[in-house]
């Protein structure tokens, strides 16, 4: 923030910005400086108070899991910054900034500290887990470190849903999402002259799905290559079904890793199959809670 974002205010530097720079200082830094504040002002002084008592650590974990949200604003923003960086991070503005702080390493290395810092967490109330049977403070540790693998999980599924394309309303208003993965599914409607008796024969169809409060929408996933970097996965929209009026078949006759979502009075059935049986099971149980 003081050798980079900062210098891009400085008058004398300001004729080496590129301009496709120019006033788009928040789309490369994101809310870096909102994370920033918020360690240095509350949770990095929290932290220390407990150097004397680390079995409290767990506490400010617990206290300030509203506060740790801030993360998912950043990762949400990353693929923009990004798309920036790789338009003009080779320039000579940012070479003079790394020049002067004398690093190794280029900013984009930096810009992707708060994404790996927010996945660390938990790996360390893992490791103060092991150093803790069942003394004080263990079930609170266990706690904490749920709510930071519940943020990580929030954060990862915001990530795919920024991707979906070609939904016509806007997903915020879809309640929250609860998961989100890829099937193999199979369809059959009773409508029309397609009906289909033997489903096993066919070949499935790759899906996305995204489960929120009031609806579940199927994907297609579409991989992109931009301009020779990394694939960046879209999601296009190819239907949604309202939670509201779905029912549910929690096995499917010769495969346990299969179960039915089916749609006014089975008039459509979706015949979904998971990986596994354990995810298989955690998708049903999701979407039984949003049932009752």
């Amino acid at each position: 923030l003081q050798g980079y974002a900062s210098e891009m205010d400085n008058p004398n530097l300001v004729h080496l910005i590129p301009s496709a720079l120019q006033n788009k200082k928040d789309i490369l830094f994101g809310n870096l400086p909102e994370i920033y504040d918020f360690h240095n002002r509350i949770f990095l002084k929290e932290i220390e108070n407990c150097i004397e008592n680390p079995e409290l650590l767990a506490r400010c974990f617990l206290k300030r899991k509203e506060d740790l949200q801030i993360y998912e604003k950043y990762c949400q923003n990353k693929p923009r910054s990004e798309a920036l960086w790789r338009q003009c991070g080779d320039s000579i503005f940012f070479q003079e900034c790394q020049r002067k702080l004398d690093h190794k390493l280029s900013l984009d290395a930096y810009l992707l500290k708060p994404v790996q810092r927010i996945t660390k967490y938990q790996l360390l109330l893992k490791e103060m887990l092991k150093c803790s049977k069942n003394s004080e403070g263990t079930a609170e540790l266990e706690e904490a470190l749920a709510t930071m693998l519940d943020i990580i999980k929030s954060v990862n599924d915001s990530m795919h849903q920024i991707a979906i394309t070609g939904y016509e309303g806007d997903v915020s208003e879809l309640g929250k999402l609860l998961m989100q993965g890829s099937f193999n599914v199979w369809t059959d409607h009773k409508k029309g002259h397609n009906k289909v008796k033997d489903l096993a024969r066919f070949k499935p169809m790759q899906r996305h799905l995204f489960l929120y409060t009031k609806m579940l929408l199927f994907c297609k996933k579409r991989e992109e290559n931009t301009d020779g970097h990394e694939k960046t996965a879209s999601y296009s929209f190819k239907n949604s079904l309202k939670m509201s009026t779905v029912g549910i078949t929690e096995n499917v006759k010769g495969d346990n890793k299969k179960f039915e979502i089916w749609y006014n009075g089975r008039e459509e059935v979706y015949i979904i199959q998971a990986s596994s049986v354990e995810l298989k099971n955690t998708w049903i149980s999701e979407i039984r809670k949003v049932l009752t």
